[in-house]
């Protein structure tokens, strides 16, 4: 039995491995800035343990990890900045180099490693080569595209007035991966350090073009849905990030083996986007007060 410490616990991918980890019978130590909230007591009641940890707060992490086994690791730029999200990435490292921890799990994204010049890639490649020289067993995985934003934030909002608002063109192929099939697989190197250690993998459940995508949230909503390509100028206007991403989605792709994950690693229970879409509860989410832009 494992001790792993889990950052982004109360998050979608460190929520998902740490219920893929205690559903296996390890002990999970969520890490959380805060350990009051709702998410942080769903995880209690599964039977993790709940510890403060701030990445500004280098003694808050190391007496988080102090005595667990592994480590899963996920950063993020979003509600800060690429900066800060390389400075905490490394601190966290750090901070597990010094507690002689056996192995860090790193979640990045699928072609960081690929000088993409997407920002929240790039400060995601500055922090798997800190993790390379910390001098500890390290696995990175690398999801590709999210399918859990497509129920969620402007995307949602377009759902409700029948269009798939996404900004690529409708024959343009798109590797997509659940929440739950990375914390599946996360899980899944966890246990198997000696397997996975020093690897790096781009992870990926399915391959959609926006107009496939379009045709089964169609069937999954009981509402017609048509694709609508948005343009990269008007995500540009609200997010220079992510209009890049975009345009390196659309330009050079987002290339990930599915067939040989399923094939290799079959255990993971990999779901297809129709897997995804018809376990949704749209007619709650559909219902909800739209974002606000």
């Amino acid at each position: 039995m494992l001790t792993v410490a889990v950052t982004g616990a109360t998050g979608a991918q460190g929520g998902a491995t740490a219920r893929a980890l205690l559903s296996a019978g390890h002990q999970v130590r969520a890490l959380t800035r805060r350990p009051d909230s709702p998410a942080a007591d769903a995880l209690r009641s599964l039977g993790a343990e709940i510890r403060h940890a701030d990445f500004d707060d280098r003694p808050s992490l190391e007496a988080a990890l102090a005595g667990a086994d592994s480590l899963f690791a996920v950063t993020t730029p979003f509600g800060t900045d690429t900066a800060t999200e390389v400075q905490q990435g490394k601190a966290l490292i750090d901070a597990a180099a010094k507690a002689d921890l056996e192995h860090i799990v790193f979640t990045s994204a699928a072609h960081a490693d690929r000088h993409t010049g997407v920002p929240h890639y790039e400060s995601k490649r500055l922090v798997e080569q800190h993790l390379r020289e910390a001098g500890v067993p390290w696995t990175v995985i690398a999801p590709a595209a999210f399918m859990d934003n497509y129920a969620s934030g402007w995307t949602l909002d377009g759902l409700r007035d029948g269009t798939f608002a996404w900004p690529m063109p409708a024959a343009q192929p798109l590797t997509l991966i659940p929440a739950d099939d990375i914390g599946a697989f996360a899980a899944l190197v966890l246990q198997r350090r000696d397997e996975f250690a020093g690897r790096r993998i781009d992870i990926a459940s399915d391959e959609l073009t926006p107009a496939q995508i379009a045709e089964i949230l169609t069937t999954a909503t009981g509402a017609a849905i048509a694709h609508q390509e948005v343009p990269l100028a008007y995500v540009r206007t609200h997010s220079e990030d992510l209009a890049a991403m975009f345009e390196y989605f659309t330009t050079v792709g987002l290339d990930v083996d599915v067939t040989g994950l399923r094939r290799d690693y079959p255990e993971v229970g990999w779901h297809s986007f129709t897997d995804w879409a018809v376990a949704q509860d749209w007619p709650t989410l559909l219902s909800q007060a739209p974002t606000s832009h």
